[in-house]
C-alpha cells in the first residue's frame, strides 16, 4: 500500500528536521547580533546537545517506527512527545551545564524549531492527502468471499487513510443471504476477467485454499496480468482477539499479544536505563537517606531495618525484595496483607508507606537485575498461588521483570485488593504494559509517581 512512500517521506522528514535544527542556529544567532547580542563560546556545546537530544527524543518516543498504516493522530501525538522531551532535556543541560547563555537566544531558537517542526508535518500531510486523492496512485481492488472476515476488511479498508478503493466482493451467489451494503459483482469465476477490464489492481481473497482449491488457479491467473493476489487468513477460529505475525526466515509465526521487550535491543535498552537511573539514585539519594530512615527506624522499635521478603519475578522465580521495615516484627508479615488502618505498623512506617519510601532499597534490586525501575508490581508468594487462581491471564504479568512503579499503580490500582475487579484491572494494566512499552512510556510513569506521591494517593497507606 503506502508502506514504501511512507519509509521514503519519513527519512525525508528525519533528514528536514536535522537541517532546520542547525540552520535555526545560525538564524538565531544572525538574530542575536542584530540586537548587539553575542553568543558566547558555549555555543558549539549547545548545538551538539541540541542535536544529540532531538535525536533521543525521536529514538524514545519512537516517533519514525515504520507502520503499514498511515495514522495521522499517532504522527501528532509522537511529534508533540518528543519536541517536550527535547525541551526537557535541552532544559537541563542548560542548568547543569552553568554557562549563561542568552535567554532571548535559547526562546527565539526553541520557538523557531518547535514551529518549523510543525510545518514539516503540516506539509507532509497535506502532500499526502493529495496523493490520497490523485487517480494516479489510486488502486482498485475487490474481495473474494463474503462472510464476516470479508465485511470487516472492507470496512477497514474503506476507513483507513489509504490509496486503496474497494470495488466490491466475488462470491458465489447461493451463498449470500443477505443485503449487502457493498455489490457482489459476481462468482468467483468472474473475478480475473473482471479485473482484467476494470483495471483491478488487487484482490484479496478471505476464503481459505484448503476448501477451494480453484484460489489457486486464480492466484495464477491473477498474476499473469499483472493483479497482486492476497490471502486474508481468518484466525478467530483460533483467537478472538488482535495477533501478531513475525517471521522465522520463511516461516510465519503468530503470537497472541505484541510484546516489545522480547526483542534484544529493547531489552538491552531497558536494562542500560535501569543501570543509570538506579545508579543515579543509589548515589545522590540511598546514600544519605537510607542511613537516616534506618535511625528513625530503629529508634522507634526493635528489630532490623530491612524487610525481606520472598516476591514472584520474571519467569515466576522468586527473588528477596527489598523494604524498609514500616511494621513492628510480626508473623503474619509473609502471610497478610497490609489493610489501611493496620496497626502492625509503627509511627514511622506509616509515613514512610504513605511517601513509598518504605520501597527505595529496590533500586539495590533492580541494580542487581531481580527488578526494573517500571514493571508490574511483585507479589508474595502465597498471593501469587491465589491470584492466578482468580484471573486466567494473572501469569502474563510474570514475562516482565516487576517494578518499583508500574502503569497499574499511577493508574490509581494499588494497595490493598478486596475485589476480584480490582484485581482484574490490575492485571490488565500490566499487560497494557508489557504490550505497549517505550523508554518514553516509562519516563511518563516515573512522572506520575513522583507526581502522584507529592500530593497523596488514596491508596497509599
Amino acid at each position: 500500500m503506502l508502506s514504501r512512500y511512507l519509509k521514503i517521506s519519513l527519512i525525508q522528514i528525519i533528514v528536514l528536521d536535522f537541517i532546520w535544527l542547525n540552520a535555526i542556529f545560525f538564524v538565531a544567532g544572525f538574530g542575536l547580533r542584530q540586537y548587539d547580542l553575542q553568543i558566547h563560546t558555549g555555543a558549539d556545546a549547545f548545538l551538539l546537545v541540541s542535536n544529540v537530544a532531538w535525536a533521543i527524543g525521536l529514538y524514545t518516543t519512537g516517533i519514525y517506527a515504520l507502520t503499514q498504516q498511515l495514522s495521522y493522530e499517532r504522527m501528532a501525538r509522537k511529534t508533540v512527545q518528543a519536541i517536550v522531551f527535547y525541551l526537557l532535556m535541552l532544559l537541563l543541560f542548560l542548568f547543569l551545564y552553568g554557562e549563561l547563555y542568552s535567554r532571548f537566544f535559547v526562546i527565539m531558537y526553541c520557538i523557531l524549531f518547535s514551529v518549523m517542526v510543525v510545518l514539516n508535518r503540516l506539509l507532509f500531510f497535506w502532500v499526502t492527502n493529495s496523493l490520497l486523492k490523485s487517480k494516479d496512485v489510486e488502486r482498485k481492488m475487490v474481495i473474494l468471499g463474503y462472510n464476516e472476515m470479508s465485511k470487516k476488511l472492507a470496512d477497514n479498508l474503506v476507513t483507513e487513510k489509504s490509496n486503496l478503493k474497494f470495488e466490491g466482493y466475488f462470491e458465489e451467489y447461493n451463498k449470500v443471504n443477505e443485503l449487502s451494503y457493498y455489490p457482489v459483482i459476481g462468482g468467483l469465476k468472474e473475478c480475473v476477467p473482471y479485473a482484467k477490464d476494470n483495471n483491478i489492481r488487487e484482490i484479496y481473497s478471505t476464503l481459505s485454499p484448503e476448501e477451494n482449491p480453484y484460489l489457486y488457479t486464480l492466484a495464477y491467473e491473477a498474476e499473469q496480468h499483472f493483479i497482486h493476489f492476497r490471502f486474508v487468513p481468518d484466525f478467530r477460529m483460533f483467537v478472538n482477539r488482535q495477533i501478531y505475525v513475525d517471521y522465522f526466515n520463511n516461516i510465519p509465526v503468530i503470537s497472541l499479544r505484541s510484546e516489545p521487550l522480547d526483542d534484544l535491543a529493547n531489552q538491552i535498552r531497558k536494562r542500560l536505563f535501569d543501570l543509570l537511573f538506579s545508579g543515579l539514585v543509589t548515589i545522590f539519594l540511598l546514600s544519605w537517606l537510607i542511613p537516616l530512615l534506618a535511625i528513625l527506624i530503629r529508634l522507634e522499635s526493635k528489630g532490623p531495618v530491612f524487610f525481606v521478603q520472598h516476591r514472584t519475578g520474571r519467569n515466576n522465580k522468586t527473588f528477596r525484595c527489598l523494604k524498609l521495615r514500616s511494621m513492628y516484627v510480626n508473623k503474619e508479615a509473609n502471610d497478610r496483607q497490609a489493610t489501611r488502618n493496620d496497626r502492625r505498623f509503627t509511627r514511622v512506617g506509616r509515613i514512610l508507606r504513605k511517601t513509598n519510601l518504605d520501597e527505595i532499597p529496590q533500586f539495590l534490586n533492580v541494580l542487581a537485575g531481580d527488578m526494573s525501575i517500571i514493571g508490574p508490581r511483585p507479589h508474595m508468594l502465597k498471593h501469587t498461588e491465589e491470584y492466578s487462581r482468580i484471573i486466567q491471564q494473572y501469569m502474563i504479568r510474570h514475562y516482565l521483570k516487576p517494578g518499583i512503579s508500574g502503569w497499574a499503580q499511577v493508574n490509581g490500582f494499588r494497595g490493598e485488593i478486596t475485589e476480584e475487579s480490582q484485581l482484574r484491572k490490575r492485571v490488565e494494566h500490566d499487560i497494557w504494559y508489557m504490550e505497549h512499552w517505550s523508554v518514553y512510556l516509562d519516563l511518563r510513569i516515573i512522572f506520575l509517581t513522583v507526581a502522584n506521591t507529592i500530593k497523596g494517593e488514596k491508596n497509599a497507606f
